[in-house]
C-alpha cells in the first residue's frame, strides 16, 4: 500500500498566513462527552469495588482474564527474569540509559533541591525542609506500542528523590508482557507493578484497593481515557500534566541534510495520528527538499500510514523570512520538542522561551532525549510550555517552611501581625501575636 505525507506548506509573507498558521496549531484538549461519562462510571465503579472492578475492566478492554489481583502483579523475580533474558546488547543500552538519565537526576537535585535554613539578624531561622513524597504511581502506555523509556524517565527521578515505593502500572493487552518495559523497571528501582492500564489503573491508584496502595501523586502518559481520568482524580492525588498528542518543530537553516530533519520529523509522526511535526525555514528550495526526503523515505517506514495520516492531518512546513522570524513562531507553538538544526545553534537559542526541550545542532536528534541523553523526556504539550516544564526530581518532592522566631524576633514581628491581623477583623491571630510582646 502506497501512503502519501502532505503537510501542509505556509509561508509568513502570504496574506492569509496568520489564519492558516492559527488554523494548523488548533487543538482540543477537551475530551468527547462520551469517554467523560465512561471514565466517570470506571472512577465510581473502581471506588466503590475495587480489585473486583478493576479485573472486570481490564478483562473487558484487555483481554486478560483472572479471578485474583494477584495474577496481575508481577514479581521482583519476573523483573530480574526479564532483564536477564534480554540480549546483552539491549542490556548495556538500558543500563546506559538508566546510569545517565540517573546521573542527571541526581545533578539535579544537588542544585537547590536540598533542605536549607538561614538565621536573620535577630536569630529568627528561616528556611525549607524538602522531603519525598511517601508514594507514588507511574503509568507506563502499552497499547499501540511499548515504552521501556517511560518507565525509566518516571522511576528514576522519583527514586533519586527519595520516594519510598514506585507502584508501576502498565497494560498487557491479551497477556503479552514486553521484557524490556519489565526490565527497565527493575533497573530504574520500581517497588511493585501491576499489569494493568486505562482508567481503572488510574482510579485504583488514585482511591487504592484491597491490592494496590493508594499513591500521592500519578505520573506518566496514557491515551485520551487516561488522560481524562487523571484529570478527574486530580486533588484527590497530585499529578504529573494533562498529556496531549506529542509534537517537535524543527527550526532549520539549510545546513543539515535533508533527510535527516525528514527522519526527524517522522519521529513524532509516527506516534499516532494525532502528532505534530512542524519545519520552520527561511530557505525554500531546503523546504522543498525536506519534502522529497519525506516522498522518499515514507515508503520504507512501518509505521507509514501513522506518519502519513499525522503529517498531512497536522503537519507543516513552514517558510519564513529568517530565523530571527522563525524564532518567535516557535515561542508562540511552545512545543514539546524543539530542535535548532543550524551551523549556529548557540546564536539562535537565546531567542527561543518557549518549548519542553531545546535541542541544539544537527547531531542531536530528538530521539537521543527519548532515550538516554539525560533530562527527562516526559515533557508539556499542547502549548503548555509556556507555563510549565519536564518533569524533574522536583516533581517527587514537596517543600515545608520552616520558620523559627527568636524572642527578639517576636517584638518586631508580633507588631507587624496584630496590625494586619486586627486590619482583617481576625481577633485571635492578633492576640496570638500580642502575647508574646514582652509586656
Amino acid at each position: 500500500m502506497k501512503f502519501i505525507a502532505s503537510p501542509v506548506r505556509l509561508s509568513s509573507s502570504e496574506a492569509d498566513f496568520e489564519a492558516r498558521f492559527q488554523a494548523r496549531l488548533h487543538w482540543s484538549a477537551e475530551q468527547d462527552d462520551a469517554i467523560e461519562q465512561r471514565v466517570a462510571n470506571i472512577l465510581a465503579d473502581v471506588r466503590q469495588r475495587g480489585d473486583a472492578a478493576v479485573l472486570e475492566y481490564t478483562a473487558r478492554f484487555d483481554g486478560l482474564q483472572t479471578d485474583h489481583m494477584a495474577a496481575l502483579e508481577l514479581t521482583t523475580a519476573e523483573l530480574q527474569a526479564a532483564f536477564d533474558s534480554l540480549p546483552p546488547e539491549q542490556r548495556s543500552a538500558l543500563e546506559q540509559a538508566a546510569a545517565r538519565v540517573r546521573r542527571y537526576h541526581e545533578w539535579q537535585k544537588s542544585q537547590g533541591g536540598e533542605t536549607a535554613t538561614y538565621r536573620d539578624e535577630d536569630g529568627t531561622l528561616l528556611g525549607q525542609k524538602v522531603t519525598p513524597l511517601d508514594r507514588v504511581g507511574i503509568y507506563v502506555p502499552g497499547g499501540k506500542a511499548a515504552y521501556p523509556s517511560s518507565v525509566l524517565m518516571n522511576a528514576i527521578p522519583a527514586h533519586v528523590a527519595g520516594v519510598a515505593e514506585i507502584i508501576m502500572v502498565v497494560p498487557t493487552p491479551k497477556g503479552e508482557r514486553n521484557p524490556l518495559v519489565l526490565a527497565a523497571a527493575h533497573v530504574a528501582g520500581v517497588t511493585r507493578a501491576f499489569t494493568i492500564g486505562g482508567a481503572q489503573a488510574v482510579a485504583a491508584l488514585a482511591y487504592g484497593t484491597a491490592m494496590i496502595p493508594k499513591v500521592d501523586k500519578i505520573t506518566g502518559p496514557g491515551n485520551a481515557y487516561v488522560a481524562s481520568a487523571k484529570k478527574h482524580v486530580f486533588g484527590t492525588v497530585g499529578i504529573d500534566m494533562i498529556a496531549g498528542p506529542s509534537e517537535i518543530l524543527v527550526l532549520a537553516d539549510g545546513s543539515t541534510p535533508p533527510d535527516w530533519v525528514a527522519m526527524d520529523l517522522f519521529s513524532q509522526a509516527e506516534h499516532d495520528e494525532l502528532a505534530q511535526s512542524i519545519l520552520l525555514s527561511p530557505d525554500a528550495a531546503y523546504i522543498d527538499h525536506v519534502q522529497a526526503e519525506i516522498d522518499r523515505l515514507l515508503p520504507t517506514m512501518a509505521r507509514a500510514e501513522i506518519i502519513a495520516k499525522s503529517l498531512t492531518d497536522r503537519g507543516a512546513l513552514i517558510h519564513t523570512r529568517s530565523m530571527q522570524e522563525a524564532c518567535a513562531l516557535s515561542n508562540r507553538i511552545a512545543p514539546e520538542h524543539l530542535e535548532v538544526s543550524s551551523r549556529e545553534p548557540h546564536r539562535w537559542e537565546p531567542l527561543l522561551k518557549h518549548a519542553g526541550a531545546i535541542f541544539l545542532g544537527a547531531y542531536t536528534s530528538e530521539s537521543l532525549g527519548d532515550y538516554c541523553a539525560g533530562p527527562n523526556h516526559v515533557l508539556p504539550t499542547s502549548g503548555t510550555a509556556r507555563f510549565s516544564g519536564p518533569l524533574s526530581v522536583y516533581d517527587f518532592q514537596k517543600r515545608s517552611s520552616l520558620i523559627e522566631v527568636s524572642a527578639e524576633g517576636a517584638q518586631k514581628l508580633g507588631r507587624i501581625a496584630s496590625v494586619l491581623a486586627r486590619g482583617e477583623g481576625l481577633q485571635a491571630h492578633a492576640g496570638a501575636a500580642e502575647m508574646r510582646l514582652k509586656r
